[in-house]
C-alpha cells in the first residue's frame, strides 16, 4: 500500500517538474494516466482489504481447525485407550466364558450321570414297592403269632412238694392271643413252625430251672445250681413244629425256685416263623 501511494507522488512531482516545458497534449496524457492509476490504487486498496479481511477469516478458520484437530487426536488417544482396556477386558470375558463352557460341560455329563443314577434308583424303588405289594399280599392271608410276658413281681417263687406249671402274669406282647395268662399255656392257633424262648432268674441258694412241655411231654430241661445267694440267670431256646390246637407251657420242678419282679428277671416269648 505504501509503494502504491509512494508511485503517485512521484508520478504528480514529474508532472509538475515538466509543466513548463511540455505541451498541452502531453499534460492532457498524463492526467489520464494519473486517474487511470488512482482508479487501480483505488481497486488495489479495496482489494487488499478483502485480502486482508479474508486471510483474518482464513486464521480464525485455522485456529478452529487446529483446536478442532487437537480435540479430535485427544479423542482418537482416548478412543485408542478405552480401546485397550475394552479388548483386556473382552479377552478376560472370552477366558471366563471358555471357562464357564467347560465348566457347564462337566456340570452336563454330572447331570447326565445323575439322570441315569436317578432312572435306575426309580426303576430299583419301583422294584421294591412292587415286591413290597406281593409280600404284602402273601402276608395278608396269613396268621401273625407272637408274644411276650414276665413271670411276677413278688419276687421268690417255690420251692414246691410238686411240679407246678409257671403263669407268667405280665403279658407285654400277645399278637394273635395265642398266649393265656390265666393257664401259663401258649396255644397255636394254626399248623406251622415256632420259635420259643425262656429266662430263668435264681435269686436263692439251691436249684432253678424249668421243663418245657408240648401238650402233656416233656422237650426240654433247663436247670442251674446256684451255689449262693446273688441273682443267677439261665437262657434257653426251641424251635418246635406245631399243630393248630397245641400247647406250649413251663413247669417249675419240685423243690426248686425261681425269681421275678418289677425288674422282669424271669421271660417267656415266642412267634410263628412260618405257617405250614
Amino acid at each position: 500500500m505504501r509503494a502504491v501511494l509512494g508511485l503517485l507522488l512521484l508520478l504528480l512531482g514529474l508532472c509538475g517538474s515538466r509543466g513548463a516545458e511540455t505541451t498541452k497534449p502531453l499534460t492532457k496524457d498524463i492526467w489520464e494516466e494519473v486517474r487511470a492509476l488512482r482508479d487501480t490504487v483505488v481497486e488495489l486498496t479495496v482489494l487488499l482489504e478483502l485480502l486482508q479481511k479474508d486471510n483474518a477469516d482464513l486464521q480464525t478458520r485455522l485456529s478452529k481447525s487446529e483446536s478442532e484437530l487437537n480435540l479430535g487426536k485427544s479423542r482418537i488417544d482416548q478412543l485408542e485407550k478405552d480401546n485397550s482396556v475394552q479388548a483386556t477386558e473382552l479377552e478376560s470375558l472370552e477366558t471366563g466364558l471358555t471357562a464357564t463352557e467347560s465348566k457347564t460341560s462337566d456340570l452336563e455329563k454330572e447331570n447326565t450321570d445323575m439322570r441315569t443314577r436317578l432312572s435306575s434308583s426309580e426303576s430299583e424303588i419301583l422294584l421294591s414297592k412292587s415286591r413290597i405289594d406281593q409280600l404284602e399280599k402273601e402276608n395278608a392271608g396269613k396268621p401273625k403269632v407272637a408274644f411276650y410276658t414276665a413271670l411276677t413281681n413278688t419276687g421268690l417263687v417255690g420251692p414246691y412238694n410238686v411240679d407246678i406249671t409257671l403263669k407268667y402274669s405280665k403279658v407285654f406282647t400277645n399278637i394273635g392271643n395265642a398266649y393265656n395268662p390265666t393257664t401259663g399255656f401258649f396255644t397255636a392257633p394254626v399248623e406251622g413252625v415256632y420259635y420259643l424262648q425262656f429266662t430263668v432268674c435264681g435269686n436263692q441258694y439251691g436249684h432253678m430251672g424249668v421243663w418245657v412241655y408240648k401238650n402233656n411231654q416233656r422237650i426240654m430241661y433247663t436247670a442251674e445250681w446256684n451255689k449262693n445267694t446273688g441273682r443267677e440267670y439261665v437262657t434257653n431256646s426251641v424251635i418246635v413244629q406245631l399243630r393248630a390246637g397245641d400247647h406250649i407251657h413251663l413247669d417249675l420242678p419240685s423243690g426248686y425256685t425261681v425269681y421275678d419282679d418289677g425288674y422282669n428277671h424271669s421271660t417267656f416269648s415266642g412267634s410263628l416263623l412260618y405257617p405250614l
